[in-house]
């Protein structure tokens, strides 16, 4: 009885330190800048719509949102085409050869993002992709692709090999027991996997930091910046920025939660 308050206690404790910056952080859009430092934690008097308001009509806050939703959902859908059929592949080879393949991609896991920022500046150059949101895609794709195979790859294992040498004794080529048996049963872990991947690119900070030079190419994040000065921050407007920015990731696991926690198990129930 005693371990079953402690837990309690334990989850209250957790619940109250990740739901207070998320209180701060949403009261604070709706306060002006004179409210916000006489009062950092009270609760908006008046209660105003003005950051958001001034954020759409005169910051280009569209045009940086627009902009997040093409990079991420352009590095999302190849990331997960591409990442796919690599998985797909190393499960249906396997042997030695699919052994070495998935390894090359756990080596691309050991190395630091941080290591490739020259090499990856010098070749975007070289190739006319810096200050470029398709540039900004590929790259992307490049650096996650690593993680979604090794992601996709544990979800594969859960495939029923007897269906699919069932749909090779039909007469089913590989793509078609690709396609049409392997996605469709991957469905969970995909949209799993697709969530993970939404939520690192949409905050991705340091990739579009060292890409994308002109302001109309901003993303969410990097136009969040604009809000940090050398002496004054307007911080009701940065972090009405910061609601904006989480917004639409709220959105997406809301819709997508059934899905992630059924892709979750089926990855973590393979013996």
């Amino acid at each position: 009885m005693g371990m079953k308050w402690f837990g309690r206690v334990v989850l209250l404790l957790y619940a109250v330190i990740i739901t207070a910056p998320l209180y701060f952080v949403f009261i604070s859009s709706f306060k002006s800048t004179q409210h916000f430092f006489a009062s950092p934690l009270g609760w908006p008097k008046p209660f105003t719509l003005a950051n958001f308001t001034s954020m759409f009509k005169g910051q280009t806050i569209g045009k940086y949102f627009l902009n997040s939703v093409e990079v991420t959902l352009g590095t999302v859908l190849i990331e997960l085409l591409l990442g796919s059929l690599i998985a797909y592949a190393i499960f249906r080879l396997g042997g030695k050869i699919a052994a070495v393949l998935f390894a090359l991609f756990i080596a691309g896991l050991i190395v630091p993002s941080q290591v490739n920022m020259l090499p990856i500046y010098s070749l975007t150059h070289k190739l006319g992709w810096s200050d470029s949101l398709y540039g900004l895609i590929l790259v992307s794709v490049a650096m996650l692709m690593p993680l979604t195979v090794f992601m996709l790859k544990g979800f594969m294992q859960v495939l029923s090999k007897e269906i699919l040498e069932a749909g090779s004794i039909d007469g089913a080529g590989e793509w078609k027991l690709y396609s049409r048996i392997a996605l469709p049963l991957s469905a969970p872990s995909l949209a799993a996997t697709a969530t993970f991947l939404f939520v690192m690119v949409w905050n991705d900070l340091l990739i579009p930091m060292l890409l994308i030079n002109s302001k109309s190419k901003l993303t969410l994040p990097l136009a969040m910046l604009q809000f940090r000065g050398e002496y004054v921050t307007d911080y009701p407007m940065l972090l009405t920025g910061v609601v904006i920015t989480a917004a639409p990731m709220v959105v997406l696991f809301l819709f997508l939660q059934r899905y992630f926690v059924a892709g979750v198990m089926a990855g973590s129930l393979k013996g």
